[in-house]
């Protein structure tokens, strides 16, 4: 049993990698995504139950407990957290799992370090551990604050931030070389703890609209803070899981960035993204910019009697939870034989993948689902484009000027429709704090309010034409 338990052990650990593959595999796409995730839990789920088979593990009443406590707290937070607080949910993910690789690491160096011998090898892994473990851990805490509302969108840092930072780091590679010399305890907690203030140093001055990319970048560092940890205590499936998770996440985080036509570096020291503080429609003379206003009635006339409408849905839809009132306003105009199609920009929301999920959610089909490349050249031939809640991703500066701090950035082309009616809550700028062209064109109507209420209004509205 002894001889045939490791095996059996290793083997279900590759099953488990197999499953991982599977659904990362199906994760791309929303139509795969739901059986992506399951697959990809049933793959943890082995891992876990072999992991507990190992003959290394001393105390499984301990552990049952906290796997138990922390269902109980999954469960309960997956029942509570809405679909618009998912990034920061995301964040909180990325904090627990960079702290608890850290303690992994510091707690197997602390027992080496009792047995009287700490091998290079291992002061190395531990060292990776704690520094990226405690940048995942306060630097997740801060982007979740962030997202949260708890602490200010705004750019947060100290007089000479970059020096403190270079300083900061300087001090734990000396503190490692020292530790590496000569092992000890105290070393380490210093090093841990330098580690710790960095993790906040490094997100307090990132703006709250580049959050979304520092959690995705997070995500990744969480990852090889876990594979980090395998190697510390020379588990096969925590390497792999952490490096999967690792890879992805700064795939995803690429991705963002080029959704934003910006550079990694860009987003991480230029501050940008700290939230909206203008009030929007005022000239550069100091004048009142001309905006034309609809209401329910009229909306519904532009919307019923066109032959082809395309839906923009933003981080807008996603607070008032309007998906299902989208969902019918579609059904209600596909039965005028309007052609509707949703298009998605990749950073639309808070996440990639936001808008696909929520709209999945009131049962959207994925057919209608159309990615900015691929809808951008069907809007010069759309009657109406309707922007729900969206507001830098079509804003016709990021095309027209250079001086724009969006400039470059892709957008979704709704200024090229015949029409466009933007529901919005006021004319207020969007995350990036800057205003929208698009809402002064003459072919643009806003419609103020609620979405979900706007949107349930031109329901009304519609079913009377």
């Amino acid at each position: 049993m002894e001889t045939f338990l490791p095996s059996t052990i290793q083997l279900s650990y590759i099953v488990a990698t197999g499953l991982f593959f599977l659904g990362l595999k199906k994760l791309g796409s929303p139509a795969t995504a739901r059986q992506g995730n399951t697959w990809a839990s049933i793959g943890m789920l082995i891992a876990v139950v072999a992991t507990l088979l190992d003959t290394g593990v001393v105390n499984y009443p301990m552990i049952l407990g906290a796997i138990a406590l922390g269902s109980v707290i999954g469960f309960i937070a997956a029942k509570k957290v809405e679909m618009t607080q998912m990034p920061q949910m995301v964040g909180l993910l990325n904090g627990l799992g960079g702290a608890a690789s850290a303690l992994v690491a510091i707690a197997e160096f602390y027992r080496l370090l009792l047995e009287g011998s700490v091998p290079i090898p291992a002061t190395v892994t531990a060292i990776l551990g704690s520094l990226i473990g405690g940048i995942t851990f306060t630097g997740s805490f801060v982007a979740f604050a962030k997202l949260q509302g708890l602490i200010g969108g705004k750019p947060m840092s100290l007089p000479g931030q970059k020096l403190i930072n270079i300083f900061l780091l300087g001090l734990f590679l000396a503190g490692s070389v020292a530790l590496l010399i000569s092992p000890s305890s105290n070393i380490f907690l210093v090093i841990t703890g330098i580690s710790l203030i960095l993790g906040l140093f490094l997100v307090l001055p990132i703006g709250g609209g580049d959050m979304p990319v520092v959690i995705s970048l997070l995500n990744s560092l969480s990852g090889l803070a876990a594979s980090a940890a395998g190697f510390v205590v020379m588990n096969n499936i925590l390497i792999v899981a952490g490096a999967l998770v690792g890879a992805s996440g700064i795939i995803l985080t690429v991705i963002m960035c080029k959704g934003m036509n910006r550079t990694l570096t860009n987003v991480l020291f230029s501050a940008f993204g700290g939230g909206a503080t203008g009030s929007g429609g005022v000239a550069a003379d100091g004048t009142e910019k001309s905006y034309r206003q609809v209401d329910a009635e009229t909306g519904a006339m532009m919307l019923g009697y066109a032959r082809s409408v395309v839906v923009v849905p933003g981080y807008g839809m996603a607070v008032a939870q309007a998906q299902h009132s989208v969902r019918e306003l579609a059904d209600q105009l596909a039965t005028r034989g309007v052609e509707v199609k949703y298009a998605i920009h990749p950073v639309a929301g808070r996440m990639p993948g936001h808008m696909n999920v929520l709209l999945a959610e009131a049962n959207v089909p994925y057919s209608q689902l159309y990615d900015m490349d691929d809808i951008n050249g069907e809007f010069d031939r759309t009657d109406v484009a309707l922007v729900i809640g969206a507001n830098d991703v079509v804003n016709p500066d990021a095309k027209e000027d250079s001086n724009s701090p969006i400039y470059g950035m892709p957008i979704l082309e709704v200024d090229k429709a015949k029409n466009t009616i933007v529901i919005k809550r006021s004319m207020k700028p969007g995350y990036a704090g800057i205003d929208n062209q698009l809402f002064y064109r003459d072919k643009t109507a806003m419609y103020f309010g609620n979405a979900k209420e706007a949107v349930a209004d031109l329901v009304s509205e519609v079913k009377q034409l």
